[in-house]
C-alpha cells in the first residue's frame, strides 16, 4: 500500500513499531518530521506521532475507565464541552483519542436513537 510518495498507508506492523519505540527511546519525543527519516520509516510524521501517543507510548492506561474517571470526564465535559485535550490532559494516562472515543461511545448507549445517517444505513443493511 504505497503512494507514488513512497509513503506506506494502512496498518502497523509490529516491526514498525518496535522501530519507533526504539528511535523514541533514541531521539526522544518531539521533532516529529526527524523521525520517520531517523528510524528508516516510510511513514509520515503525522502517522508516527499518533502512533506513539496513541498506542505506543509506555505510560498510557488502556482498559474501562474507573468510576472517579467517568464522573470527572462527566464534570468536566459539562465545564468545557467537547475540548478533549483540555479533559484528558486531567486524566493522567488517558489519551485524547480514549476520552472522546469514551464520550462518543457514552452517549450512543444513552441515546440509540441519535445513530449518524451512516450508522442508520449499516443498521437497516443488517436487518
Amino acid at each position: 500500500m504505497e503512494e507514488q510518495t513512497g509513503l506506506r498507508k494502512g496498518a502497523w506492523t509490529r516491526e514498525e513499531d518496535n522501530i519507533l519505540r526504539q528511535c523514541v527511546a533514541k531521539h526522544g519525543e518531539g521533532k516529529w518530521h526527524q523521525i520517520p527519516a531517523a528510524a528508516g520509516l516510510k511513514r509520515c510524521r503525522k502517522s508516527c506521532r499518533l502512533r506513539w501517543l496513541n498506542y505506543l507510548k509506555p505510560d498510557i492506561k488502556r482498559g474501562d475507565f474507573e468510576d472517579a474517571e467517568v464522573d470527572l470526564i462527566i464534570r468536566l465535559h459539562k465545564l468545557l464541552g467537547n475540548r478533549w485535550s483540555l479533559i484528558a490532559g486531567r486524566l493522567p494516562g488517558r489519551t485524547t483519542n480514549d476520552v472522546k472515543n469514551f464520550w462518543n461511545m457514552k452517549q450512543r448507549q444513552e441515546n440509540p436513537r441519535r445513530l449518524s445517517n451512516r450508522e442508520q444505513k449499516s443498521q437497516d443493511i443488517v436487518k
